[in-house]
């Protein structure tokens, strides 16, 4: 049983009402909530492709009770998404897919923090998981794989590995190895048939005048957008995806929406949205990002 309260955010004010009706997908809304718990009050076979990226493990603190990220070791993490991506499949159309992006990264050494880079200060943390058992200082963890595998044992089609190569990625200091410039965007999908339009996302070759079924590498820069965290959706990387996976009016579904630009590339292609957003700073600054805008926003708590 689910309590939600209802609330309209206009001019980033938000005037919450509570309601026992259950939850109905009629049109584009953004729920405020832990995304298990949401996407279980979510109704089966309800939305047509979902896009999405989670924290990154041992990456990043945001300081939010029930984030994603922190776990104490790799498996917990590897294991918390695959149950969130177990009820993501179930709420699936049998021919929906599912686009995920998830980053890598290196084993801490057994160091609790990690130092500022003068290149990027963002990457300065006071805590950090453990090295996971087995790796060794320094390794490459390999978590999009791990997870992407967990995902393929867990019933779901791994049908592509798209490299995301980063032509203005941001530099770092070390110099004992290349410069990491790329992460994965995996395309799963819920049945081994599924909704894919190859022809509204050819892309052009070398000559500029013809085009050709999309490859597997695409070049796509960062964009920084104003007032938001720094793991921003580039819209670019996004817009493929909506358009080879939906059609008009289907409804699109990120579980982990920060700044909310799945929702605002969906509205661009006259798609629905639905997003799942923890934090309620993120929460806000996405309802006032789409629209300006009398955003549905609802916020979801496990009742009894």
């Amino acid at each position: 049983m689910y309590k939600s309260t209802v609330s309209l955010a206009v001019d980033d004010e938000i005037s919450h009402v509570e309601t026992m009706e259950p939850l109905r997908l009629t049109r584009s809304a953004l729920f405020e909530g832990n995304a298990l718990t949401v996407l279980q009050a979510l109704p089966s076979d309800s939305v047509r492709c979902v896009i999405t990226s989670p924290p990154y493990w041992g990456l990043r603190d945001y300081g939010i009770k029930g984030q994603i990220g922190l776990e104490p070791s790799l498996p917990q993490f590897i294991n918390q998404l695959t149950r969130i991506f177990s009820e993501v499949k179930r709420v699936l159309t049998p021919d929906g897919t599912l686009w995920l992006n998830i980053g890598d990264s290196y084993t801490s050494g057994n160091r609790a923090y990690r130092a500022t880079d003068k290149k990027n200060p963002a990457r300065a943390m006071n805590t950090r998981p453990p090295t996971p058992e087995g790796l060794k200082p320094k390794d490459l963890i390999g978590v999009p794989w791990r997870l992407a595998f967990a995902l393929q044992d867990d019933g779901w089609f791994l049908r592509s590995d798209v490299v995301w190569n980063k032509p203005n990625a941001m530099p770092e200091s070390v110099k004992d190895r290349p410069i990491r410039s790329h992460e994965y965007l995996f395309m799963l999908t819920k049945s081994e048939r599924y909704h894919y339009d190859h022809e509204a996302v050819k892309e052009p070759t070398d000559n500029g005048l013809d085009k050709r079924n999309r490859r597997t590498v695409w070049n796509v820069n960062t964009k920084a957008f104003s007032g938001a965290h720094f793991a921003t959706f580039p819209p670019e990387l996004i817009r493929p995806c909506v358009l080879a996976s939906t059609q008009a009016g289907d409804f699109v579904l990120d579980p982990f929406f920060g700044s909310g630009t799945v929702g605002l590339v969906s509205q661009e292609e006259n798609r629905q949205y639905i997003g799942i957003e923890l934090n309620p700073d993120y929460v806000r600054m996405a309802a006032s990002r789409l629209h300006g805008l009398r955003s549905n926003v609802l916020r979801l708590v496990a009742n009894g």
